[in-house]
C-alpha cells in the first residue's frame, strides 16, 4: 500500500465530510487517515455471549439479546412522552425504551423481524427495560465486520452532540479499512518481530480494532505498545547521539591543583561510593570533545553539592568559568554560602547575583565577569539577563531544572559561542521509566547512598485526638536545645480558606508554647520580610517555624529536628518527602509527624503508609507514579512527550525496559541505521521525523 494514503485529510473519507472532519481535529486531533487509525480504543465489550431474556439479572450490565419488536406505543409521562417497543424472544418479554428521536425510531423500526440489541437493562414493575439500546438486524449483523470483542473509543461531551458516537467511529473505521484494503506496511524489522515473535502491523491494527477473540486482541495490544515506546526510545537516543557528534564542547584535559587541593586537603567528610562513581562519569564526559548533558538525581541530603564543586573545579583548572543557576533567590543564597565556606581556604572569586542584588554590585560584578576575575557565579533567573556576559563559561549547572523552562536553558547555552557544558541537577527522584522517557536524551547519574553518619528520620502518622502528646514531644525536643518547623498545606483555590488554618495553627501554638518564640512564614508575606523570618529560625532566634510549603525547596537548618505536616493528607508523597528532607540534616535523631483527621481516602492511606515505611525517595517516586501518573508528575508542560497512545509508562515499565534495551542494541550495532535489514526502521522514522503529526507523543 503506498504509505502516502494515510496522510489523507480525514474529510475524504466517506461518510465524514467537512463538518464532521472538523469537530474531529478540534476534539480529538485526529486531521488524517493515520491518526484515525491510530485512534486507539481504551476498553472492550466482550459480545462474544448472546443472553436470553430469561437469563438477565438484577444488575444493570451490558447485555446483548436476539429477538423480535411485536408492538410499538407512545406513553404519555410528566414531561414529554415515550416510545416503548415489546421485545421478545421465546423466553419471554422485554421493553425497548426511547425518550427522543421518536419520528425517526419508528419509521426505522420494522415489526416480527429478528434484531439484536445491545444496552443497560434496568429493572422496573417486574419487567426488564432496555433504554435506547443500539439495534441492527440480524441479517445486517452478520454481514459486518464486527468484532466480538465491542471496542469503546474515548469521546467527549461535543462528539455526542454532534452525532459522532461510538458506533459512528466504529463504522469511519470500516470504511478506513475498506478502503486502504487494510494492507499496512510493516514498521519493524524482521529481526526485531522474530525475536519478541510479534505479529505484523496490519494484523495488530485490524486486531485492536475489530478483535476476534481476548487472544488476538492481546497480541495487538502488545505489538503496538512495544512499537510505541521503540520509536521513542530510539529517537531520544538518536538525538543524544547526534548531539554528541554535532555539538563540541570543550576539552577539559586537565584534572588539576585546584580539585585535587580540594580533594586531598578540603572535603569535609569522605565521599560516598555513589559520589566517587557520579564525579568519574562527570570527568569522563568533559574529557571527549563533544558537550556533556547530563542529569545529576540525588535525594535530599545526598550531597549533590559537592559533586557541583568538584565538577567546577575541573572548569576552572582548565582556564574556564562555570556558574550554578537555582529557582529560588533563598536556594541561589544557600548555595552561594556552602560554596564560599567550603572553598574558603581556597583562593578562588565566587559571586552571587539574585533579584535584589544592589546597581553597585551588579556593575562589579558585569565587569569582572566579562575580564574573567570570577571563577564562579552563582544565581537566580538574574544570570539569563543580556547584561550577564562571561569571559569564557565552561560549564553551567542547574539546579531543580524543571522550575526552568526550556528556553530559559536555551538562553544559558548561549552564553558563549560554543555552548558550555551542562549538568541539571534534581532532588526530585524521578522514576527510572519516566526518566527513561523524558530525559531518555540525557545521560543519568544518580547518588543512590546518603553520606555516612546520616540517621535516618523517624516517620510517624497520627490523628489530631492525639495532638496534645505530639506538642508535649516537641517541648521535650525544644528543650534538647532543637528547633521545629510546623507546616500547614497551600491549596490556590482557597488561599482565603489556607491563611485562617494558617493563623488558627499559629494562635494554637502560641497559645501552648508561650516561652518559645515562633516564626511565620507564608506566601502573602513581602520577600524581605520572609527572609527575615527564615533567617532567624536559621541562626536560632526562634524556635518554631509555622508556614506554609514555602520552605520546600531548599532551605538548611541543621538543628532543626522535628517536621510536623498539617493536614497531611492533602499533599502530594513528592511533596511530603521533600518536605521531610528539611530535617535530619544534622548529627541528632530526626522525626517527621504527619497529623491528619480520621477520614481517609484510600489514596491518602498509600501515601501515609508509603511515608511511614521508606525514606528512600526512589520508592516514593515508583508508588507516586502509581497513583498519579506521568503528566502530573512532571507537570503538564513536561508530559507532551507522554502524550501517548496505547502504551501506559507505569503498567508497561518492563515493556519500556525491554524497547529501550532493543533501541540500544540497533544502534550499537548500526548507528545510522543504515544496514539492509534496518532499511524499514530508518525509513519510518524519518516518515515520523517528516510527519511531526503521525504521532504527536515523537516530542
Amino acid at each position: 500500500m503506498n504509505p502516502n494514503i494515510l496522510q489523507t485529510p480525514i474529510d475524504y473519507l466517506k461518510g465524514v465530510g467537512p463538518n464532521r472532519a472538523d469537530v474531529l481535529r478540534k476534539e480529538l486531533g485526529i486531521h488524517t487517515y493515520q491518526d484515525l487509525v491510530n485512534f486507539f480504543p481504551n476498553r472492550y465489550l466482550d459480545k462474544t455471549r448472546f443472553y436470553k431474556i430469561a437469563e438477565l439479572q438484577r444488575n444493570s450490565a451490558e447485555v446483548q439479546v436476539v429477538g423480535k419488536i411485536v408492538n410499538i406505543k407512545t406513553v404519555e409521562q410528566k414531561r414529554g412522552k415515550r416510545l416503548v417497543a415489546d421485545f421478545v424472544d421465546e423466553t419471554g418479554r422485554m421493553e425497548l425504551v426511547w425518550f427522543r428521536g421518536h419520528k425517526w425510531i419508528r419509521e426505522n423500526l420494522k415489526l416480527n423481524t429478528p434484531y439484536v440489541v445491545f444496552g443497560k437493562t434496568n429493572w422496573f414493575n417486574g419487567l426488564f427495560s432496555m433504554p435506547h439500546p443500539e439495534m441492527d438486524t440480524l441479517a445486517d449483523f452478520k454481514k459486518q465486520l464486527r468484532a466480538a470483542m465491542q471496542p469503546i473509543y474515548p469521546s467527549t461531551e461535543l462528539l455526542q452532540k454532534k452525532g459522532i458516537t461510538n458506533r459512528v467511529v466504529n463504522k469511519m473505521l470500516q470504511q478506513l479499512f475498506t478502503e486502504t484494503q487494510a494492507r499496512f506496511f510493516d514498521t519493524l524489522s524482521e529481526e526485531i518481530k522474530n525475536e519478541f515473535r510479534l505479529i505484523s502491523k496490519a494484523e495488530a491494527l485490524f486486531n485492536i480494532h475489530f478483535p476476534k477473540n481476548a487472544e488476538l486482541l492481546a497480541k495487538a495490544q502488545f505489538r503496538l505498545k512495544f512499537e510505541e515506546l521503540f520509536y521513542i526510545q530510539l529517537q531520544l537516543l538518536l538525538k543524544n547521539q547526534l548531539r554528541k557528534q554535532k555539538i563540541k564542547g570543550f576539552v577539559f584535559a586537565e584534572i588539576g591543583e585546584n580539585f585535587s587541593r580540594f580533594y586531598k586537603n578540603h572535603l569535609p567528610f569522605d565521599l560516598t561510593g555513589a559520589q566517587k562513581r557520579v564525579i568519574k562519569e562527570i570527568r569522563a564526559d568533559l574529557g571527549t570533545g563533544a558537550q556533556m548533558n547530563r542529569l545529576l538525581q540525588g535525594d535530599v541530603g545526598s550531597g549533590k553539592t559537592i559533586v557541583a564543586l568538584m565538577s567546577m573545579l575541573i572548569a576552572i583548572d582548565n582556564d574556564f568559568q562555570a556558574c550554578l543557576m537555582a529557582p529560588t533567590e533563598i536556594l541561589a543564597i544557600q548555595h552561594y554560602q556552602g560554596l564560599v565556606e567550603l572553598c574558603e581556604k581556597m583562593d578562588l572569586s565566587i559571586y552571587l547575583l539574585t533579584g535584589s542584588s544592589k546597581k553597585a554590585h551588579r556593575r562589579e560584578l558585569h565587569e569582572k565577569l566579562e575580564n574573567g576575575e570570577i571563577d564562579i557565579l552563582i544565581g537566580t533567573h538574574a544570570l539569563l539577563e543580556d547584561k550577564v556576559k562571561f569571559n569564557n563559561l565552561g560549564l553551567a549547572i542547574i539546579d531543580e531544572q524543571h522550575r526552568f523552562g526550556v528556553a530559559q536553558r536555551a538562553k544559558l547555552w548561549r552564553k558563549n559561542k560554543i555552548p558550555p557544558h551542562i549538568l541539571v541537577m534534581t532532588a526530585t527522584p524521578i522514576p527510572r521509566t519516566l526518566a527513561m522517557s523524558l530525559y531518555g536524551d540525557l545521560d543519568i547519574s544518580v547518588i543512590d547512598e546518603l553520606p555516612p553518619g546520616r540517621k535516618p528520620i523517624r516517620t510517624v502518622h497520627r490523628f489530631d485526638s492525639n495532638r496534645l502528646k505530639v506538642f508535649r514531644f516537641l517541648k521535650e525536643e525544644i528543650d534538647k536545645g532543637r528547633q521545629v518547623y510546623v507546616v500547614y498545606p497551600l491549596i490556590q483555590e482557597s488561599e482565603k480558606m489556607d491563611y485562617k488554618d494558617l493563623m488558627d495553627g499559629y494562635e494554637s501554638i502560641a497559645r501552648e508554647f508561650p516561652d518559645f518564640q515562633i516564626s511565620i512564614v507564608h506566601g502573602q508575606m513581602k520577600p524581605e520580610d520572609k527572609d527575615y523570618e527564615m533567617q532567624r529560625f536559621a541562626e536560632g532566634k526562634t524556635e518554631i517555624m509555622v508556614a506554609t510549603t514555602v520552605i520546600e525547596v531548599g532551605v538548611n537548618v541543621p538543628n532543626a529536628s522535628v517536621m510536623v505536616i498539617e493536614s497531611a493528607e492533602r499533599f502530594g508523597l513528592s511533596q511530603l518527602h521533600q518536605l521531610r528532607g528539611r530535617v535530619g540534616r544534622g548529627a541528632e535523631q530526626s522525626y517527621c509527624i504527619l497529623m491528619t483527621g480520621h477520614k481517609l481516602s484510600n489514596d491518602s492511606k498509600t501515601r501515609l503508609e508509603t511515608m511511614t515505611a521508606t525514606n528512600d525517595g526512589f520508592q516514593i517516586a515508583e508508588v507516586d507514579l502509581k497513583l498519579r501518573g506521568p503528566g502530573d508528575i512532571m507537570g503538564t508542560q513536561q508530559s507532551g512527550v507522554l502524550n501517548l497512545k496505547i502504551a501506559d509508562i507505569v503498567k508497561d515499565n518492563d515493556l519500556l525496559k525491554t524497547a529501550r534495551y532493543v533501541a540500544q542494541k540497533v544502534l550499537k550495532e548500526d548507528p545510522k541505521l543504515a544496514l539492509e535489514k534496518n532499511k524499514v526502521l530508518r525509513f519510518t522514522y524519518g516518515q515520523l521525523a517528516k510527519h511531526q503529526n503521525i504521532w504527536n507523543y515523537i516530542s
